[in-house]
């Protein structure tokens, strides 16, 4: 069973050089461990997906050009994220009408990057 994904969790972008922490703004209302609940509508760049720091995907046209600036070297940019929307992986627990994010939902970058689910922002407790 997957956990459902908090604000504030940690995310990371295969071709970004650092992790994240993602914003839930679809579902304020909805609080999971005493943390507003993601969605996967919770999808958008910079205001729920922030940068990952710098971005080393060729597939990104500043990346690309400083790299062919700098005769092939691979020259990372700033990541912008471009991002459309959270992949579900099947959960059927549903925030304000919207299917909550789990830790197994993947978000693919339009610069080939694919962003996951690090930590959920749940404790979990073991008694």
């Amino acid at each position: 069973m997957s956990l459902i994904v908090n604000s504030g969790a940690q995310i990371m972008c295969t071709f970004g050089t650092t992790p994240s922490t993602l914003m839930a703004t679809n579902a304020p209302l909805v609080l999971t461990d005493g943390k507003p609940t993601a969605t996967i509508a919770d999808a958008a760049p910079m205001s729920n997906i922030p940068s990952f720091g710098m971005c080393t995907s060729l597939a990104n046209p500043q990346v690309a050009a400083a790299t062919a600036a700098a005769l092939g070297v691979l020259t990372p940019q700033p990541c912008i994220p471009a991002t459309a929307a959270w992949i579900p992986a099947g959960s059927m627990v549903l925030a304000q009408g919207k299917p909550c994010l789990t830790q197994d939902c993947k978000c693919m970058c339009m610069y080939a990057g694919q962003i996951s689910v690090l930590n959920p922002g749940q404790m979990l407790i073991s008694c």
